[in-house]
C-alpha cells in the first residue's frame, strides 16, 4: 500500500516551453515532449514509436509506470508522482555501432552532473549505470536499442527516486532525494535538469565526433566504484574478487584480482552483480 502523500502532477506545459524546440527557450534541444498519466514503461512506448524513423529527440514522462523495468529485466514499480520516470529517443548519425555501449554511460554522466547541481547532493557512479548517494541507490538508466540503420538510435530510459519514504523504497539499499536530504525535490526542476544536462552531454560527444576518450574521462571522475574493492558475479555461479581500477576504453569495468595476476576487463552484459567487497 503506497503511502497518501500530497505528491503535485508534472507541469507539462511549462516543461515544454523549456525544453522543446520552439517552445520558447533557446537551450530547447528536444522535438516533443508528454507526460501522460500511467504506461506500462515509457521506453517500450518510445521504441514502439521509433519504427518512424522520423522521430527523434521525443521525450516520453509518466506519472506511473506499472511495468517499470532496468537491466536484466529486472521490474520495479514506484508510488504515482513519487519519481522523475522518463525516457527519450535519440538518434546519432555517424556514431560507431561499437561505441553505442557508452550511450548509458554518458547518460549516468549526465544524471550525476544535474543532481550535483540542482539538488545539491552527492551523487556518484556506480558502474555501469546506477546513481548513488552515500552508497545507495537513488536512479537507474536502461538503454534499448531502437535501431541501428540508416543512424543507430536509443531509447534511454531513467527511473529518479525524489520523494519516496523509507517504507515505499523497493529494496534497503535504495534512496530517494527527499531522504538524502536533497536541496529540492521538486520534479519539474529535476526532469528539467536531467533533461538538459543529457542535451549537453550529447551535444559534446557528437561534436567531439563520437570519440570516447573524453567521456571516459568524465565518467571515471564521477565513478564511485574505481578504487573499491569489489566482488563481481558472472554467469555460470563464478565470480571475481579484487580492486575496480579503472573502466576502459570500451567501458568495461577492470579489476585487479586479489592476490595478483593479470587485470581482468569485464562488460556490463557478462555482469549479474557488482558489489562492493569488504577487506578480509
Amino acid at each position: 500500500m503506497y503511502t497518501d502523500l500530497n505528491r503535485p502532477p508534472l507541469n507539462a506545459d511549462a516543461l515544454r516551453t523549456a525544453l522543446v524546440t520552439g517552445g520558447g527557450d533557446p537551450r530547447a534541444f528536444y522535438s516533443s515532449l508528454d507526460v501522460v498519466a500511467e504506461t506500462g514503461s515509457t521506453n517500450a512506448d518510445l521504441l514502439a514509436r521509433s519504427v518512424d524513423s522520423s522521430l527523434d529527440r521525443a521525450v516520453l514522462i509518466a506519472e506511473y509506470q506499472d511495468h517499470g523495468r532496468g537491466r536484466h529485466s529486472r521490474s520495479f514499480v514506484a508510488p504515482p508522482r513519487s519519481s522523475v520516470s522518463v525516457s527519450a529517443l535519440l538518434r546519432m548519425p555517424g556514431l560507431p555501432l561499437e561505441s553505442m555501449g557508452w550511450f548509458p554511460l554518458m547518460t549516468g554522466v549526465a544524471v550525476v552532473d544535474a543532481l550535483r547541481t540542482v539538488a545539491e547532493v552527492d551523487a556518484t557512479l556506480k558502474w555501469p549505470n546506477d546513481i548513488q548517494i552515500g552508497g545507495k541507490k537513488v536512479a537507474g538508466i536502461l538503454a534499448e536499442v531502437a535501431a541501428t540503420t540508416p543512424a543507430p538510435a536509443v531509447v534511454i530510459g531513467v527511473g529518479l527516486n525524489v520523494t519516496l519514504t523509507e517504507a515505499e523504497l523497493p529494496v534497503p539499499t535504495a534512496t530517494s532525494l527527499q531522504l538524502a536530504g536533497a536541496a529540492t525535490t521538486d520534479r519539474d526542476t529535476l526532469a528539467r535538469a536531467l533533461l538538459r544536462s543529457l542535451a549537453v552531454q550529447y551535444t559534446a560527444w557528437q561534436a567531439d565526433g563520437w570519440r570516447v576518450d573524453g567521456l571516459a574521462a568524465d565518467y571515471r571522475t564521477r565513478c564511485g566504484t574505481l578504487g573499491q574493492r569489489v566482488r563481481v558475479e558472472l554467469p555460470g555461479d563464478t565470480e571475481l574478487i579484487g580492486t575496480a581500477a579503472d573502466v576502459d576504453l570500451q567501458g568495461r569495468i577492470v579489476v585487479r584480482p586479489d592476490g595478483g595476476g593479470d587485470a581482468v576487463s569485464v562488460s556490463a552484459g557478462d555482469v549479474t552483480h557488482l558489489r562492493p567487497h569488504p577487506a578480509s
